[in-house]
């Protein structure tokens, strides 16, 4: 199928659920599901973004944002990670108990709201990462259309931008937890080091790009075209997250890969 065809395949997937409640980021993925959600369902849909520590807090403002310029019916609720001593381990399926403590968060709202449904915006092309997330919200009964219908990645990002949607270019992002190796772990004040060190490079113009924490060493990954780049303001990066508490700055030599700290599994 063509994108046009597979548009058209989710629309009647979204339309047979009735009532839709969807996990919102202000990412692509969820954003494109949203609007097509509210297109298909009109006002039995709703959006529910799910903050916490691990969730960058310019992140919460863009998604904010993105919601009222489309007319999104959007509520952001809090979500009590960093009281759950299993998650703080950081364990090698910490993502499984993350999904866990969040489904039942958004199924309690779907409920509450009356929505018959919930769904996500995983794909076909995250299948080919390591995602115990997904196992986790599948089981918990959250519904992934783009799944379902076959999409992938660069399939969403094409059929955004035919929608006029300005997040079709939009990085991908993950979690801050996901910067921090397995087995270590998460606390508040790396999550911080880590959040005000990635807003330090996207307010410098990177778009695609994480800094991961090994203990107090940052090692940065850019795309590979981008390394001249920031090693142009080698003094002034290394300025400021010396200055945020970073011991070491270091560069990642093999660039930006998602997933980085999957490699060791």
């Amino acid at each position: 199928m063509n994108a046009i065809e597979k548009t058209h395949a989710i629309k009647e997937i979204i339309a047979m659920r009735g009532s839709m409640l969807v996990a919102f980021s202000g990412g692509v993925d969820s954003t494109l599901l949203a609007v097509l959600a509210k297109e298909v369902l009109g006002n039995n849909t709703a959006c529910v973004l799910l903050d916490s520590p691990v969730v960058p807090r310019s992140a919460v403002e863009q998604a904010h944002k993105i919601a009222r310029e489309l007319g999104l019916d959007l509520e952001i609720l809090s979500v009590p990670l960093m009281e759950h001593e299993e998650f703080r381990k950081n364990p090698a399926n910490r993502c499984y108990s993350c999904k866990k403590i969040s489904a039942a968060i958004l199924k309690k709202r779907a409920k509450e709201r009356g929505l018959a449904s919930i769904a996500d915006g995983i794909n076909i092309s995250d299948k080919s990462e390591y995602r115990p997330g997904l196992a986790a919200s599948t089981e918990e009964g959250i519904i992934h259309p783009f799944i379902e219908s076959g999409i992938t990645k660069q399939e969403i990002r094409e059929i955004a931008r035919a929608y006029g949607l300005r997040v079709w270019q939009k990085p991908s992002a993950a979690c801050l937890s996901s910067r921090i190796p397995y087995g270590e772990e998460i606390t508040r004040e790396k999550l911080r080091l880590i959040e005000e060190a990635e807003a330090f490079l996207a307010d410098r113009g990177f778009g695609q790009f994480r800094v991961r924490l090994h203990g107090t060493i940052a090692r940065i990954e850019v795309h590979k075209e981008d390394i001249g780049k920031i090693m142009e303001m080698q003094s002034a990066v290394v300025k400021k997250l010396k200055s945020i508490g970073f011991s070491y700055v270091t560069l990642d030599l093999e660039g930006y890969r998602s997933g980085s700290m999957d490699e060791v599994l």
